[in-house]
């Protein structure tokens, strides 16, 4: 019968260790360094045939703005050619603008949303 030689355990990356002078090992944690995620805008855009109500209320309801911050943002809007209605993580930002676009689909408006990376 053959004998496999023991191999000894690995550890892992963010681990290292250190031996006190006698028997005993101590594993001592290396802090990691983890980038924050990737933050993205949602930029809502004008157009001449969207309602300006409509509007306030996608922001209310998908953005949790109240009605006066709503209508700030729309007049934003409506004045500069788009607005700012929120800054998320990718995949929430990106389902944010699947969310307005078929609240507008849906209710015949012409309405369109993007999502723009923060740099």
């Amino acid at each position: 019968m053959a004998t496999k030689k023991s191999v000894p355990p690995t550890l892992p990356p963010d681990l290292t260790k250190t031996t006190d002078g006698g028997d005993a090992v101590v594993l001592e944690r290396r802090a990691q360094r983890v980038q924050p995620p990737q933050m993205y805008q949602v930029v809502m855009l004008n157009d001449d045939f969207t309602p300006m109500e409509f509007v306030v209320i996608v922001l209310q309801e998908f953005f949790s703005k109240d009605r006066e911050a709503a209508t700030q943002i729309m007049l934003k809007i409506h004045l500069d050619g788009k607005g700012v209605c929120g800054v998320y993580t990718k995949d929430v930002a990106h389902t944010k603008v699947e969310q307005v676009l078929d609240a507008a689909r849906q209710n015949g408006h012409p309405l369109q949303c993007v999502a723009e990376p923060i740099e």
